[in-house]
């Protein structure tokens, strides 16, 4: 069957109100960009005329601004589901323009082949090739993209030349099979391959094919500061004392590393410390620093569901396809995230909290318990199967005025149950065999700035004796006085008792 050739308007008129529409693409790696912008356009054009336009939103993760900014802004978003990182959307969201459904990533793929969130109406993908018996070759990004071309009446492809055809034999695509004829998921290190190098697709079903050349929207990461530099090294250090002390294998395991500056740092650091063995990547996102490192030889293998780098790295990476093509697999987020998968290969696994509280409870989402930031993402996933769980943090925000911990969180993601070593640039929490009471004088003696310490070991001494000893009038007064003053260092407990 012929592919039919079509202009980014031609593909947008596919798309009506009140449809549900997929999304290629993990983070900004193996987004379309042209056909959302023109989706954005035409609802703009649909409101100007009085008319009703909204669709709802699923990708594999976040997006870049072509998606999810250009839908924002033109109020063209009835929900949005997993996970968003976009200004825009993250205002609508927030403002009740728009619904969000925050999710546990490997979960969204089942979610939708169940037809829990309705039907799909059409996806778009961006693709390196594709071909005219329906094989699709996607490009630095998988997510949900095999689940959504199966379900959706209609496949739109971005046919992005800035990817190389080459590109093929990078990707794992692979679906198990639905309960209750589920079978174990066969990947027994980072590197099994277990499924195609394309998507297949019903080649009827694609409706047309738009040309590109556009590089991804990632940018560049941040330089490294003081702050984000010692928290890397912190977590070097201690993992090379598990070594010693031999609660981990002198060979070392897979680890997952979440998104942003703080993993970046952290795998670098972990990558330039001799005591740490060349280890394999088993993760979501796929960052500069693992490339840089398995460069060196310091990461052998990395699996995972895109390639979340800056362009110059994207383009060094296309630039030595031979190198990298047996040392990287991009896999649905189904199979990345997989619970099932982490907990065999026995994962360390590093997230970043967005909020802490002295008992070990994390809050990855909401600011003051009220406004989400980017949502829950793959932490949930890879936290709960770990064998060593991380999470790491900066101690305080906003030069200070903000402590990451505080009495209770304000919204609450992993519970103390989950999260086994909290890790800031003071120093390293290991809660492991340890009562709340305990997890409290630990966290607060090793991670907590040195402005909140008193303040939270004055709170503790409140807590009302019990097994987990809170103080139900004041555990929330960090966040009042952050509303009322705009410094939680500012806490007066007399004031909210």
């Amino acid at each position: 069957m012929a592919l039919k050739f079509i202009t980014a308007e031609e593909a947008a008129s596919f798309i009506n109100h009140d449809d549900t529409v997929g999304f290629s693409g993990f983070t900004a790696a193996g987004c379309p960009k042209v056909v959302p912008a023109a989706i954005a356009k035409r609802a703009k054009e649909e409101h100007e005329k009085g008319n009703p336009f909204k669709i709802g939103v699923c990708t594999g993760a976040s997006t870049g601004d072509k998606i999810d900014g250009e839908l924002a802004r033109a109020n063209a978003v009835k929900f949005r589901t997993p996970y968003q990182s976009n200004k825009d959307m993250r205002l609508a969201l927030n403002g009740h323009d728009a619904h969000y459904f925050d999710m546990h990533l490997s979960e969204l793929a089942q979610t939708l082949r169940y037809g829990y969130l309705g039907k799909i109406n059409a996806v778009i993908v961006e693709a390196a090739d594709v071909t005219e018996d329906g094989e699709i070759i996607l490009t630095a990004g998988v997510g949900i993209a095999p689940t959504l071309c199966g379900l959706a009446d209609k496949i739109i492809v971005e046919l992005n030349a800035f990817h190389p055809k080459e590109i093929r034999g990078m990707h794992d695509i692979y679906e198990p099979a639905d309960p209750p004829y589920r079978r174990e998921i066969p990947i027994y290190s980072p590197s099994d391959r277990i499924g195609t190098a394309y998507v297949k697709v019903d080649p009827k079903k694609i409706v047309g094919v738009v040309e590109t050349n556009l590089e991804n929207e990632g940018g560049e990461f941040s330089p490294l500061d003081e702050t984000t530099m010692a928290i890397g090294k912190n977590v070097a250090n201690f993992l090379v004392q598990e070594i010693k002390n031999g609660r981990l294998p002198k060979e070392f395991v897979p680890l997952q590393s979440g998104v942003g500056n703080v993993a970046n740092a952290v795998l670098g650091c972990m990558g330039e410390n001799p005591e740490i063995p060349a280890f394999n990547v088993y993760t979501e996102v796929i960052q500069d620093a693992v490339i840089s490192l398995m460069k060196s030889g310091r990461v052998k293998f990395a699996s995972g569901c895109s390639l979340t780098v800056s362009n110059e790295v994207m383009k060094e990476i296309y630039a030595d396809l031979a190198f990298f093509k047996d040392k990287i697999l991009l896999r649905p987020q189904e199979i990345s995230n997989n619970p099932e998968v982490a907990r065999r290969l026995g994962l360390v696994t590093i997230n970043t909290a967005l909020e802490a509280d002295i008992f070990g409870n994390i809050n990855s989402t909401h600011v003051t318990g009220t406004r989400m930031m980017n949502g829950i993402g793959g932490s949930g996933d890879f936290t709960r199967a770990a064998m060593l769980s991380i999470f790491t943090t900066p101690s305080t925000a906003k030069g200070g005025k903000i402590s990451a911990f505080v009495p209770m969180v304000s919204h609450l993601d992993h519970s103390e149950h989950s999260v086994k070593i909290m890790i800031t640039e003071y120093g390293v929490a290991d809660l492991r065999g340890k009562s709340p009471i305990q997890r409290a004088r630990c966290i607060i003696d090793n991670c907590v700035h040195p402005d909140y310490k008193p303040l939270l070991n004055e709170y503790l001494e409140m807590g009302i004796k019990g097994h987990t000893p809170q103080n139900l009038k004041c555990c929330f007064a960090f966040h009042q006085e952050l509303v009322n003053s705009g410094d939680m260092r500012n806490v007066n407990w007399e004031t909210y008792k």
